[in-house]
């Protein structure tokens, strides 16, 4: 009989290297919401990929930074209580932007943890192979790596070799999840984050992380439409206006885009209502962020 691996990998990085957009090259399906903005990821989302005799859970930490706030400081706390839960961890690294500070300091971070350690070189296709060799020359001077796996997660390459070398380190283990479920979060969670992913891609500078999505509502009409009732949660009564727009143009085409996501991700029709509040400061009361579904778990 042939044995069965299963393992939870955890994919860190600072924030903006392709953690998300591996995740999602992996699964196959949009699940983690992709933004240029860094910091867009805030909860553990676990993306379940299984293939015959093998499983990998993943789980996409935030970003890995120095904290500025209540919610910075929450989102290292996941991060780093991943490391000690995980069987392997992915250190992703954009190879387009060399070693940086925070690539260091991640490192630094990384020398208190016993599970083994792959390091991921993303963003491939925009540098040249010769180039390469001094990139990972100087990684392997700062860390012991387990392995190191050059990819590039928005065009797939390599990505084949990425999981073959993380099944090396999974132990042998039961499939935790039906073959055809790709994430254990549930449908509001995933329909929130697709909301705030438009918001974040619309707005561009003007709306920095001072934004969250809340799904108030979401049932399913006897015609099969997904009525669903969502808002979005600002700090200033000047952010409101950005996300309504004029005349409510900009809160209808961040809804428009949405509810297309949203569509495929439910393979229904959806009905999609959002209203926008301010919660002054949220990010940093404690009592707002726990009501946002933020915990340290």
């Amino acid at each position: 009989m042939t044995k069965h691996k299963s393992g939870f990998v955890a994919i860190i990085g600072r924030p903006n290297v392709g953690k998300s957009t591996l995740l999602n090259q992996v699964i196959g399906q949009k699940i983690a919401i992709m933004s240029d903005k860094p910091q867009t990821t805030r909860n553990k989302i676990h993306g379940v990929y299984t293939k015959e005799g093998m499983q990998i859970v993943f789980l996409d930490t935030p970003g890995i930074h120095k904290p500025k706030s209540k919610l910075g400081n929450y989102m290292m706390k996941v991060a780093e209580n991943t490391f000690h839960e995980v069987d392997a961890i992915l250190f992703l690294v954009d190879v387009a932007e060399g070693i940086g500070g925070g690539d260091r300091f991640i490192i630094e971070q990384l020398k208190n943890v016993n599970t083994p350690v792959l390091l991921v070189l993303n963003k491939i296709d925009q540098v040249h192979p010769e180039a390469l060799l001094p990139i990972i020359v100087a990684y392997k001077d700062l860390y012991d790596f387990a392995e190191i796996v050059p990819i590039s997660a928005l065009q797939g390459n390599n990505v084949n070799t990425l999981l073959e070398q993380i099944g090396k380190y999974l132990p042998e283990g039961p499939q935790y999840y039906p073959a055809d479920q790709v994430t254990d979060y549930p449908e509001q969670f995933i329909c929130a984050e697709l909301i705030r992913e438009k918001i974040l891609h619309m707005t561009r500078e003007e709306i920095p992380h001072s934004i969250a999505v809340a799904i108030e509502s979401m049932k399913v009409e006897e015609n099969g439409l997904v009525n669903i009732g969502a808002v979005i949660f600002v700090e200033r009564d000047s952010q409101k206006g950005i996300v309504i727009g004029k005349q409510g143009a900009m809160l209808k085409e961040i809804g428009k885009q949405a509810r297309r996501d949203i569509e495929t991700l439910l393979g229904s029709k959806i009905f999609l209502e959002l209203w926008v509040k301010v919660k002054k400061d949220w990010r940093n009361r404690e009592h707002v962020l726990k009501d946002l579904g933020f915990r340290h778990d």
